[in-house]
């Protein structure tokens, strides 16, 4: 019998495994332990078991780059591998060439698990969507140039918003190439300085619409410095480049109402607003011309003229109340004089005179008693009428 080394006996043991067709195509059921990402080489490596048994297993970067999912520990799967003998450490593991999760589907979970990581890194926060001009003058439109998509939008707008100046970015939508395509014409867009920009597509199986799914388009709409309007399927699909654009439109056609106004609408607006501002303006008008109005009046009452006028009448006033005073006085006068008048003609010696009585003077001197003259003097007599001269006896 022959002595084998170490190597020998484990090339020989790799190249019998090798021989065996049967061991190079298999598929195997276990659930996933000592998961390990490689990052630097790209390559996995981990351990599948099930119940009573495990085998290591290699997935190498050029087959894991394809996966739509990115495997996780615990997680139940069906792995397509070939059987080998790793030479160096004498060790039996499976080299694994592709996976598929056991009882969920691979782009199921992929969708989840981007969707999550998404989530994450906050591309879905509603603090991050921006609001939509309100009257945008390039109105960007990045889908198939064949489909009826692009008809609905330039309908919708032509008829809804036709001074706007609409910008088709052709693009691939569906197939390998879509996300690339979708990318660049986002990146199109932005350098033309569009104002809002409609993303989608037509309605289609869920397959059709898979590069709205992935990180490279959904990435390109978070960072786009555009709002973004999205218009991916009908209205019952959803995307997660859906969840990241900045609005989210059902169909074609409902993006493209919501990314424009309507120009009758905004016409009837201007007439209404015309005629409310006309009203109101009116409206201040007579508010104002009433004020001014009053502020005229209060001025006029403040006016030096209008003072004047008051103390002119004021003046008149007093003159006239000053000559009905004097009157009066003057009529008191007259009739006091009157009164006087009488009372002292009355005492007046003139009326006793006139009774008949008379007033004997001696000289300059009035007699009152006989004693004041003597026989021969001569006297003078003042009668009612005249004077006469008497001589004492």
């Amino acid at each position: 019998m022959a002595i084998l080394s170490v190597t020998q006996l484990n090339r020989y043991v790799g190249f019998k495994l090798k021989e065996d067709r049967s061991l190079q195509s298999v598929l195997v059921r276990g659930e996933i332990t000592n998961f390990t990402n490689h990052y630097r080489s790209g390559h996995l490596y981990f351990t599948l078991r099930d119940a009573e048994s495990c085998v290591k297993a290699v997935m190498f970067r050029s087959h894991a780059q394809r996966l739509k999912f990115l495997p996780q520990e615990g997680m139940n799967v069906i792995a397509a591998a070939s059987a080998a003998l790793y030479e160096r450490d004498g060790a039996f593991q499976i080299y694994v060439t592709d996976l598929q999760p056991d009882g969920t589907g691979g782009k199921a979970l992929a969708l989840e698990q981007l969707k999550k990581k998404l989530t994450a890194m906050g591309v879905f926060d509603a603090a991050s969507k921006r609001p939509l001009p309100a009257m945008p003058k390039k109105i960007g439109v990045i889908t198939s140039d064949t489909g009826a998509a692009l008809q609905d939008v330039k309908n919708v707008i032509g008829r809804r918003y036709p001074i706007g100046h609409l910008l088709v970015y052709p693009a691939q939508v569906q197939g390998g190439a879509a996300a690339a395509s979708v990318c660049r014409a986002i990146a199109a867009a932005e350098r033309d300085s569009c104002d809002v920009l409609i993303v989608g597509r037509g309605g289609g199986a869920s397959e059709t619409l898979e590069a709205f799914n992935t990180e490279q388009v959904v990435m390109a709409i978070y960072n786009c410095t555009v709002p973004v309007v999205s218009a991916v399927g009908h209205e019952t699909d959803w995307t997660l480049a859906d969840a990241a654009a900045d609005l989210r439109a059902p169909t074609p056609s409902a993006a493209a109402e919501l990314a424009v106004p309507d120009v009758r609408q905004m016409l009837q607006q201007v007439q209404d607003c015309s005629r409310r501002l006309e009203n109101a303006m009116q409206q201040q008008f007579r508010q104002k011309a009433q004020e001014l109005e009053r502020l005229q009046d209060r001025l006029k009452l403040q006016s030096p003229a209008h003072r004047q006028e008051l103390a002119q009448q004021e003046l008149c006033h007093l003159q006239k109340r000053l000559e009905a005073g004097i009157r009066q006085i003057w009529q008191q006068c007259q009739e006091q004089l009157v009164q006087q008048t009488n009372r002292l003609d009355m005492l007046s010696p003139m009326k006793i005179l006139g009774r008949g009585y008379a007033l004997a003077y001696h000289g300059e001197e009035l007699v009152r008693s006989a004693a004041q003259v003597q026989s021969g003097d001569v006297l003078r007599v003042q009668l009612a009428e005249g004077e006469i001269t008497a001589k004492v006896q």
